[in-house]
């Protein structure tokens, strides 16, 4: 039994749930629940340009049909200013973070005359800024950072080579999601995270500012993508469809989506007692 266990389903409301965000939630649920631990949910609106509070309530409505209970207050990060805006300062103040003055069109053609990719941050301005501050970096280094991720294993990305010295307050003055996912995690004591493989290159920038910080790093499960008809991660952005009435359906289509049988259930709570021991068996859970 893993008491200590805390896990977590983080959706963004820039639409209402649909397939691919319902196999994330099964995942981070039942193995939760096979850990014998806690499930949290937090509603990731730190971009106010792109999220709407109903999409917000309509992912919980559905959540709450699919009896996918938070074991804990709901976390919404729109109210989290104020803490993002503390650790950010404790890491100017450790020389881990600097004020950029550099533009997109700027970047991209520093990358074009270094023959480097347009998105790869070049550290123009790692010894100071040009020009105003507009946006805020992470001071990476060249050392690769390594995690076994448990469903797809051994990962290893040099942050510095790969994406540079990347963006943890934008220059619209919001929050970068990979410095707010961390402060998230890390307040809510999450040990335990499952989400989409899309996410897996993310890892090693949450785990750099993990490091910086002296936090405890959480462990990952980076689980298969649902895939379009174009071969493309189904998204609200491409026009995914949100989920139909027949949400016990749904789950065994989620449920199959991660390599299992159906399962002939009632309701949710059958269907997710039936499933936990499978899962269970899957990645040698202890019941």
């Amino acid at each position: 039994m893993t008491e200590n266990y805390i896990g977590r389903f983080a959706p963004s409301p820039t639409g209402l749930l649909h397939a691919g965000s319902l196999v994330a939630a099964l995942a981070s649920f039942i193995d939760a629940k096979a850990h014998h631990g806690k499930w949290l949910i937090r509603i990731e609106d730190v971009d106010q340009t792109r999220c709407k509070k109903e999409w917000a309530e309509g992912i919980l409505s559905v959540l709450d049909r699919l009896e996918m209970k938070s074991d804990g207050p709901i976390l919404w990060q729109s109210q989290r200013t104020d803490r993002y805006l503390e650790v950010i300062d404790q890491l100017i103040a450790q020389k881990k973070v600097y004020g950029c003055s550099c533009t997109r069109h700027t970047i991209e053609k520093e990358n074009v005359r270094l023959g480097a990719p347009l998105n790869h941050y070049p550290g123009t301005c790692r010894q100071g800024p040009h020009g105003a501050i507009r946006s805020w970096r992470f001071l990476t280094n060249d050392t690769p950072i390594t995690f076994t991720d448990r469903w797809s294993g051994h990962y290893s990305q040099n942050v510095e080579k790969a994406v540079g010295d990347f963006v943890v307050k934008r220059a619209d003055g919001l929050f970068a999601y990979q410095l707010a996912v961390v402060i998230d995690d890390h307040d809510s004591g999450v040990t335990d995270i499952v989400r989409g493989a899309d996410l897996i290159d993310n890892t090693p920038r949450q785990l750099a500012i993990y490091r910086a910080l002296g936090w405890e790093e959480p462990t990952y499960m980076h689980i298969p993508l649902v895939l379009n008809d174009r071969h493309e991660k189904l998204s609200k952005q491409g026009g995914a469809r949100p989920l139909s009435e027949n949400l016990l359906e749904e789950l065994n289509h989620a449920w199959h989506h991660l390599g299992f049988a159906p399962i002939s259930a009632k309701n949710p709570t059958d269907f997710y007692n039936q499933a936990i021991p499978l899962w269970q068996n899957r990645f040698q859970i202890a019941k």
